[in-house]
């Protein structure tokens, strides 16, 4: 029997705005179940990890669950973490990276599967795409700023730079983000997991 998250994951698949990735042979890169206790939004899938099938199967998704304080085997079970990109598909490949997500996909589909997921208790936001889509005029006018200001959008979201391997000259500038924000993101993510025990 199909699940409400079934339907939508078909729908999105078939929506005519996709019909360029269907060509393509690309599936819809996210996961995400109904016991899912943290949502983890980011930009949109990597060619590496549309063409696998596999979200953050990089060097930065290897930093990232450093970050989190997490193994593969929690962070590739959708009923622990959604990861929700702000778009589903590989945008392609631009001038300087990776090609924005589109302005228009979390407005069709975020809202839709989120509330399907309950229980999420903590939203990551990795990324300005995320923070400014999720945190609206309460994000910071840059990202470094947004994300100095990590306190302040607890205990709903937190803020993060993208953990790729690139932005090393930023966390050398930056030595705050793993002195406070990592461990403030481990113990709220460890306590939203544990959430699961009590449920």
């Amino acid at each position: 029997m199909q699940t409400a998250l079934d339907l939508i994951r078909a729908e999105i698949a078939a929506h005519p705005s996709n019909a360029w990735a269907r060509d393509l042979g690309y599936e819809p890169l996210y996961a995400a179940a109904p016991g899912a206790r943290v949502a983890l939004v980011g930009q949109a899938p990597g060619r590496k990890a549309q063409e696998s099938g596999v979200p953050w199967n990089d060097a930065s998704g290897v930093r990232l669950r450093g970050w989190l304080g997490v193994d593969d085997a929690t962070f590739y079970d959708p009923d622990r973490i959604a990861i929700l990109p702000m778009d589903f598909y590989y945008p392609g490949k631009g001038v300087s990276g990776d090609l924005p997500p589109r302005k228009d996909f979390a407005d069709l589909w975020h809202r839709r599967i989120l509330a399907e997921l309950p229980h999420v208790r903590l939203m990551v936001l990795v990324g300005g795409y995320a923070q400014k889509y999720y945190l609206g005029v309460r994000a910071r006018p840059t990202l470094t700023e947004t994300v100095r200001a990590w306190a302040e959008y607890l205990p709903d979201a937190i803020p993060l730079v993208h953990p790729s391997p690139l932005n090393f000259r930023w966390q050398a500038r930056n030595p705050w983000f793993e002195d406070e924000v990592v461990p403030a993101l481990r113990s709220r993510v460890a306590q939203a997991l544990a959430a699961d025990a009590r449920a």
